[in-house]
């Protein structure tokens, strides 16, 4: 622990850091698997889909620094490299080979659901905790990540991005 004239006690101020630093991990991850889909993306809908993933990359930066700062802030060691990303993060992984429009959607959405439902757990934890800052900053991550869930799960209930569909017929799928 750094030091720091912050009134919170350290055992409480420890508990938070570690949390946040879980969920810094899930954060990164859901950052590097947009950039995932939005790097392999192919299909009838490349362009719509290859922004959008990049879209929710940019709406998942801040996210990631706000969680490591406030871990800073309370004197805590920031833990967001990508070995510890890689053992901690709860998050279903993206599947390597995964190039379909309506897979990239299927997977990243599943990406940002898991986050969002670890996000809402973290609100809890930290209001239980006594920790009004880390339970808004999660609420505002909450917000915005169920905005970015619509926005992508919103592709996967267009008729031309079911499987069998005739944008699909006309793809060669």
């Amino acid at each position: 622990m750094h030091p720091t004239r912050n009134d919170m006690s350290e055992d409480l101020r420890i508990g938070i850091i570690k949390l946040l630093n879980e969920r810094l991990a899930d954060a990164i991850d859901l950052q590097l698997q947009s950039k995932q889909a939005h790097w392999n993306v192919r299909g009838p809908h490349f362009l719509s889909l290859h922004e959008l993933f990049d879209q929710v990359f940019a709406k998942v930066q801040p996210i990631v620094d706000e969680i490591a700062e406030r871990a800073a802030q309370l004197g805590g060691a920031v833990e967001g490299s990508v070995q510890t990303v890689a053992s901690r993060s709860k998050l279903p992984a993206f599947p390597a080979s995964v190039s379909d429009g309506r897979d990239c959607v299927d997977a990243l959405s599943k990406a940002l659901a898991a986050f969002g439902k670890q996000v809402r757990a973290a609100i809890e934890t930290a209001e239980s905790a006594g920790d009004a800052g880390t339970a808004d900053l999660f609420t505002q991550a909450s917000r915005e990540i169920d905005m970015q869930l619509w926005m992508v799960e919103s592709h996967l209930e267009c008729p031309s991005m079911k499987p069998g569909s005739s944008a699909d017929s006309a793809a060669g799928a």
